[in-house]
């Protein structure tokens, strides 16, 4: 038995049997949405780009830990006022174009 499941493994290729991280994988900023966790969308550079440039602070923000499996959607009420429609609205528009 160990002689088989020894050469079912060396048949993988070695990616098959890397362990993957915990934190999901970042999606291409043309899928990404507000619905997205924060977390996901600061793993790509273009998505991070996206969120530095229209939510200035929210990357570094000293309680990102906290947050960051949230989505911006769900960040909004919690803002308090800090984390505008209009915000949404460009970060939105941004991730739909791919920018």
């Amino acid at each position: 038995m160990k002689l088989i499941l020894a050469a079912i493994l060396a048949a993988l290729p070695a990616a098959a049997l890397a362990q993957t991280a915990e934190t999901p994988a970042a999606p291409a900023a043309a899928a990404a949405t507000l619905d997205t966790p924060i977390e996901v969308l600061i793993a790509a550079e273009k998505t991070k780009a996206i969120l530095d440039a229209r939510v200035p602070g929210l990357t570094s923000h000293p309680m990102l830990d906290q947050f960051k499996a949230m989505s911006l959607k769900q960040l909004q009420p919690m803002a308090g006022g800090q984390l505008t429609d209009a915000m949404l609205e460009a970060v939105a528009a941004d991730l739909a174009s791919g920018k």
